[in-house]
């Protein structure tokens, strides 16, 4: 495994940003990643592949980035809230509406394992990459299914077909459609036209544990979105207080994660 030279020390409370307007589950996955970026140079323009409604950008990167693009039409509208890119595009990744060489350099956080075609689409993303850009992304690894502590437990005590079906159902849920170790993502991106020039596995078990069970615990939350749009009725650090500090320790762990079940990709246009 590569190891990342340093993740440097965030100037935020990623924590606390993510989680105080996110199911907490969510949350914290996403906050680990805002974490990796802090010190990265994107130069611009800065094209984020699969942008989403925009949160996590808003809340990551320190100035709009230049272009966000995503297929689906509800959440790339609702991303004009956030005010986290200068331009926001309804497109397929697989035919970006972009001249050869336009970004100096991309993102795409935790969205090319929901890719169908995602040969096309890092294609596609090299294409409208000038030669030397960086192109970083993360997604889950080969290590996701295995380490589902209903499935382990499960595999434990001699069920092995119901772990499989139960590691089957929580991929569906995840909507998965690429949990890849770092060789199979190391052909994919050269035949694209990328480079790698570091990752690291990032996720314990146990913080996989948290999102796992966090599906099924966060009901209650999901009901409070359906009923009055947000997540939390009151969002402010006294009554998020438990939750941080029970949730510090997998936010703060050491990287690399050897068996961690995200992997966190730094990679490179090739010229």
């Amino acid at each position: 495994m590569m190891k990342p030279a340093s993740v440097n020390q965030p100037q935020k409370d990623f924590l606390y940003l993510h989680i105080r307007s996110l199911p907490y589950f969510r949350g914290l996955l996403r906050a680990v990643e805002s974490r990796f970026y802090t010190g990265l140079d994107l130069p611009s323009p800065t094209l984020d592949v699969g942008c989403g409604d925009g949160h996590f950008a808003s809340l990551t990167f320190d100035r709009p980035l230049e272009v966000g693009l995503d297929p689906w039409h509800d959440p790339i509208h609702e991303a004009r809230q956030y005010n986290a890119y200068q331009l926001l595009v309804e497109a397929d990744g697989g035919k970006m509406p972009y001249q050869d060489g336009q970004f100096a350099s991309a993102v795409s956080n935790s969205v090319l394992e929901h890719i169908p075609h995602l040969d096309v689409v890092l294609a596609e993303t090299a294409r409208v990459l000038q030669p030397g850009a960086p192109f970083i992304f993360c997604v889950p690894n080969h290590n996701f299914l295995p380490n589902l502590s209903v499935a382990r437990f499960l595999d434990s005590i001699g069920l092995k077909p119901l772990a499989s079906a139960y590691r089957a159902f929580f991929n569906k849920i995840s909507r998965h459609h690429h949990c890849d170790d770092p060789q199979t993502w190391e052909k994919r991106l050269e035949k694209a036209g990328f480079k790698i020039e570091k990752y690291w596995h990032y996720f314990s078990p146990a913080a996989l544990a948290v999102l796992e069970w966090g599906h099924y615990f966060g009901l209650p939350a999901l009901i409070t979105k359906k009923l009055f749009g947000k997540w939390l009725l009151s969002p402010s650090r006294w009554n998020l207080a438990l939750l941080l500090s029970f949730l510090q320790r997998y936010y703060a762990e050491p990287v690399p994660q050897e068996k961690g079940a995200y992997t966190f990709y730094i990679t490179r246009r090739v010229g």
